[in-house]
């Protein structure tokens, strides 16, 4: 049906101008919290597709290290200390001021040589009178020994006489008395002899007390005195001490390790072993199970082992901390000179479109990378190129791993 415009009444289509606008701030505030609601959900989703730490996978790893032939031969490793199995600190038997003092650390003495003195004026003193002693107790030797030589004369003469009857029985009788005593004389006299010799020798024993000397071959460890110091031989009293010096034979050294004492049994005398001394890691010493000590650490659970070096060299010092491996098999010359080599566990390596790849872990990201791999070594493999001692690789890295995955250790 036609609508006849004519008749249509268009005066209620005015505007209204009283109804105030909104402000054109206002506007602008809803559109920019808008746009951050947006960047907010664009961000949540940014990440969970980036797969970080609280998505990330749980994973093990294990360093790329150098490996000794050795290392690969081994079958325990243990700690120990480098210990001088004669080991001495050194005083004198008797007390007194330490007068000198000949040796500081680090010199080589000889078994008997002089390493120190201490006052020895009284004990001199005394030895000078067992020599004067000795000296009267001759001297009354020979007048006890003159006179049981007139008294035998005297009684020849006398006997001579009673036999042709020119004198009494008592002269004769006493005459006879005379040479008796004449004769103790000499046996006290000789027997003085030997008492002022045995005050001699105590004497001497006394004097040789204040001498300081190196019981065997060794070297200067410690000077725990200084001249002008009371030395006693347990150094009880107050202020004096009680040990001069302290020594070691360099030729005992031996590592001490502790073993536990679930695998004690694969330790046996004389097995070969290579100790390597924390302060030079690059040195590998020979060596060998010397005595398995018949008795156990009840706090430790562990039995202590020594080693001692089949060679060593004077950068070995006692008290030196070390690592030592237990071989199973003896080495061969040639392998005992080999180089160490960067190894990594074969379970770290993934094959990867025809290459050998592992996958480095840092700061919890994870970077493929490509490697060369070389001989196995024990449970490892070398590597030849691509990563450095230190690196952390994955351990048994699955195919959804990539560069820039996040991972965490697993717990």
């Amino acid at each position: 049906m036609a609508i006849d415009n004519k008749n249509v009444d268009l005066s209620a289509l005015k505007i209204n101008r009283d109804i105030p606008s909104e402000p054109q701030g206002s506007k602008s505030k809803y559109i920019v919290f808008g746009v951050l609601i947006l960047a907010l959900f664009a961000a949540y989703y940014f990440l969970k597709d980036q797969s970080f730490s609280f998505q990330a996978e749980e994973v093990e790893v294990a360093t790329a290290i150098m490996t000794s032939p050795s290392q690969a031969n081994a079958i325990l490793t243990s700690s120990g200390y480098v210990v001088a199995q004669r080991k001495a600190s050194i005083s004198s038997k008797a007390t007194g001021r330490l007068e000198n003092l000949y040796v500081i650390e680090g010199d080589v003495v000889k078994a008997g040589s002089i390493i120190g003195r201490i006052e020895s004026n009284d004990v001199n003193a005394n030895l000078q009178n067992a020599n004067a002693s000795l000296e009267v107790s001759k001297a009354n030797l020979q007048n006890a020994t003159a006179e049981l030589e007139d008294a035998k004369i005297s009684y020849d003469r006398q006997r001579k006489l009673s036999q042709s009857g020119a004198n009494t029985t008592a002269d004769l009788t006493t005459s006879e008395s005379r040479v008796k005593r004449a004769e103790a004389s000499v046996a006290a006299a000789q027997a003085g002899i030997k008492v002022s010799d045995a005050n001699i020798r105590a004497a001497q024993v006394q004097v040789e007390n204040t001498v300081i000397r190196a019981p065997f071959d060794g070297t200067v460890l410690n000077k725990n005195a200084n001249v002008g110091e009371v030395i006693t031989a347990l150094g009880g009293a107050v202020g004096s001490r009680g040990a001069v010096v302290t020594i070691a034979d360099m030729t005992s050294l031996e590592v001490e390790a502790d073993v536990s004492e679930s695998n004690i049994e694969r330790i046996k005398p004389d097995m070969q072993c290579e100790i390597t001394l924390d302060a030079f890691p690059e040195k590998r010493y020979r060596g060998s199970v010397s005595k398995i000590i018949p008795t156990a650490d009840r706090a430790k659970a562990t039995v202590l082992t020594k080693i001692k070096f089949t060679e060593r060299d004077d950068r070995v010092l006692p008290e030196m901390s070390a690592k030592v491996l237990f071989l199973k098999d003896n080495l061969s010359t040639e392998n005992e000179s080999a180089p160490s080599k960067l190894t990594v566990p074969a379970a770290s390596i993934l094959s990867k479109n025809g290459k050998k790849v592992v996958f480095v872990m840092k700061n919890d990201l994870v970077t493929e990378v490509a490697i060369q791999v070389g001989d196995p070594i024990g449970g490892s493999l070398e590597v030849l190129s691509g990563l450095t001692a230190g690196d952390k690789v994955i351990l048994n890295p699955t195919e959804k791993l990539s560069t820039g995955t996040a991972v965490k250790l697993k717990k």
